[in-house]
């Protein structure tokens, strides 16, 4: 009896397989457009509707889900266990001798580590900033001076010098002088 519902099971698949195989992909209509879809052998709906592929959706989504495991997780663990074993840093007092550490200054332990390990001395900052306030400020004088030197040029209708070669004066008496034997031949 078996073998009579397995032969007749056969000659049904293959049946159905040779009117896939005349036509594989048909156009069925439904109310509001022609839905693209394929016969199906087997059990289950006899037909299969063609839809666009999700694998990028389907891909987002895991690497999303492992990431989130990756990252946020060992950071939650890491948080839980400051707050719950670690706990917040206890005011008491320190010997007169000893100067505490930048980062001793915060109380939970989550941002003394960020204050230890990734953040500058607050000390160091403040020096970086006067350093800059002071290379500003000598900017600001060699303009103001730039600015008055220009300004004496143009008062004195002076040129443009930037370095100054000693000369010797006889030979400057000699050229005046000849400039003036020259002015007094050419006459008015």
């Amino acid at each position: 009896m078996a073998i009579w519902s397995s032969l007749a099971r056969s000659a049904q698949v293959s049946t159905q397989f040779n009117s896939l195989v005349r036509n594989p992909v048909l156009l069925t209509a439904t109310k509001n457009a022609l839905v693209q879809s394929r016969s199906m052998a087997g059990h289950g709906p006899k037909m299969f509707t063609i839809t666009p592929s999700r694998f990028q959706w389907h891909k987002f989504k895991d690497m999303f889900h492992m990431y989130i495991m990756v990252g946020l997780i060992p950071v939650l663990a890491v948080v839980f266990y400051a707050n719950v074993f670690v706990g917040p840093a206890q005011l008491t007092e320190c010997p007169a001798d000893y100067e505490p550490k930048h980062w001793e200054y915060h109380k939970h332990p989550i941002t003394r580590f960020i204050a230890r390990y990734m953040l500058n001395n607050p000390q160091q900052d403040y020096e970086k900033m006067l350093h800059h306030l002071y290379e500003e400020n000598e900017k600001s004088q060699m303009l103001a001076l730039e600015a008055k030197i220009r300004a004496k040029m143009a008062e004195r209708h002076d040129y443009q010098s930037y370095y100054y070669r000693p000369a010797i004066g006889k030979y400057h008496r000699v050229a005046k002088e000849a400039a003036d034997h020259l002015e007094s031949i050419r006459g008015d």
